[in-house]
């Protein structure tokens, strides 16, 4: 590696990677992509009838543009990843296989009291619903056939790595504690190495948000501050990394100075 690059314990405590071969690799530009998770209006930004709100990722709007901007400027694509269901459904609450919705649908009535009609709607094509509330760029790629929890389920976001030689998946969006994790879990066992930058991708709430990572540090794969995978991944290119980030803790730090 070209700089002291560190991840964080399940305990959340920051420790330096070892001088490893396999830890070289995984922070390795050339063979990265980052997946965004569902980063549109049926979870993200200030429509009152919203499906299922994510504040955290509403919150986080600013960080995952910077995030994928430097991103994008070294080379690592950003692949968007949306959770898309035909309209009127058959994918989900019409389904024969799955009465009344998938498991979620039915869980969320015990404590999240969402509006029913918008609920129903979360993720519908041809709706307002799947609109993209994060930054888009001529360079971006897409994959917009999720209908579970997985980036991956039914999906053909694996086929477009395997094309693209990526071995590294770096992944953000919401909620870290649902698809977030479900993508990395999905992720590690197709033997894809597995980086979540802990403040660009959002959960539920704190609570859930931590428990999730400490999943995901345990078994799956990097928690990592961005503004630490950034500066590795600039060093590896030989790019100057801007005066912004140079510094920076969290991609917070990064859009209070452009700000």
């Amino acid at each position: 590696m070209d700089t002291e690059m560190y991840c964080y314990t399940p305990a959340g405590e920051r420790k330096l990677l070892p001088a490893e071969k396999v830890f070289d690799d995984w922070l390795d530009p050339e063979t990265s992509a980052i997946a965004c998770v569902d980063m549109h209006r049926s979870h993200v930004g200030d429509d009152p009838d919203m499906p299922v709100p994510a504040p955290r990722a509403t919150e986080r709007v600013d960080a995952h543009n910077a995030f994928h901007a430097a991103a994008r400027e070294v080379g690592v694509p950003v692949i968007m990843v949306q959770h898309w269901q035909r309209h009127g459904g058959t994918d989900d609450i019409k389904s024969h296989v799955v009465e009344g919705g998938t498991n979620w649908r039915h869980l969320e009535k015990i404590y999240m009291n969402l509006d029913p009609k918008n609920m129903d709607e979360l993720g519908w094509e041809g709706t307002k619903w799947v609109d993209l509330m994060v930054e888009e760029d001529p360079r971006d790629l897409y994959v917009r056939t999720k209908k579970r929890l997985s980036s991956f389920y039914p999906t053909d976001l694996e086929f477009l790595l395997r094309q693209m030689g990526v071995a590294n998946l770096i992944i953000d969006g919401t909620l870290t504690d649902c698809c977030v994790l479900n993508t990395a879990f999905d992720a590690a066992n197709r033997d894809f190495r597995v980086v979540v930058p802990r403040d660009v991708a959002a959960g539920m709430s704190e609570e859930m948000e931590g428990a999730a990572e400490k999943v995901i540090a345990n078994h799956l794969g990097l928690i990592v501050d961005a503004p630490a995978v950034l500066r590795e991944w600039y060093a590896r290119k030989g790019v100057e990394v801007p005066p912004a980030l140079a510094e920076a803790e969290t991609m917070d730090d990064v859009t209070a100075v452009k700000a």
